[in-house]
């Protein structure tokens, strides 16, 4: 069963679509370089009244008392590390993590199983940009590295109405991470997200 992570939520409106539509995870985030950040009062609005699905808050290189902190305050269920983090850092962490490595940066399956974390994320590498960049990868390539994991993955980068079969078929991941194809200037569309839940239905989803 393929889990869903609807990342970039800013609306309770966005976020109860995701999971009228079967969404099995939100993302809050909380880079503040992001167009996607949200506050964490407001994530924390919107948390409460989203109980019923894992929230996780995105965070990048930011210090391990704010993260926890935040965490606290939103009510989150993962702490989602899309930086630089290290091993020490990640034990610092009172979630259970979602690590993001970038394919073609700094991804090698040896240290993402030995990393501290629950779940690993696979991006897009793009040079000087923590994630949330739309681009694909080159994921035949990716698949044959990926098949040594020991973790759960999530696949990021790209992900689309258009090409979800393909991530799944290739991939069989444990999940897809999608965010920006599911907008329409800049914003979640409920249409895109209901299109987007249907195709992952069709393909043996939630």
């Amino acid at each position: 069963m393929i889990k869903v992570k609807i990342c970039g939520i800013k609306t309770l409106e966005a976020a109860q679509v995701a999971i009228n539509n079967g969404a099995d995870f939100l993302g809050f985030i909380f880079f503040a370089r992001s167009r996607r950040y949200i506050e964490p009062n407001t994530a924390a609005e919107i948390s409460r009244q989203c109980s019923d699905v894992k929230r996780v808050g995105v965070f990048v290189d930011e210090d391990s008392d704010i993260v926890n902190s935040i965490a606290e305050r939103v009510g989150l269920d993962y702490i989602q590390l899309h930086g630089n983090e290290t091993a020490e850092y990640a034990s610092k962490i009172e979630r259970p993590i979602i690590k993001a490595w970038r394919f073609g940066d700094n991804f090698d399956c040896r240290i993402a199983n030995e990393f501290p974390c629950d779940i690993i994320l696979l991006d897009s590498f793009v040079r000087g940009q923590a994630g949330g960049t739309g681009q694909l990868f080159n994921w035949t390539a990716a698949a044959r590295m990926t098949s040594e994991l020991k973790k759960p993955l999530l696949i990021a980068g790209g992900i689309s109405i258009e090409n979800v079969s393909t991530a799944v078929e290739i991939f069989q991941p444990y999940g897809i991470d999608v965010s920006g194809s599911l907008e329409v200037d800049g914003e979640k569309s409920a249409a895109k997200i209901e299109q987007f839940m249907r195709v992952v239905h069709s393909i043996g989803g939630n």
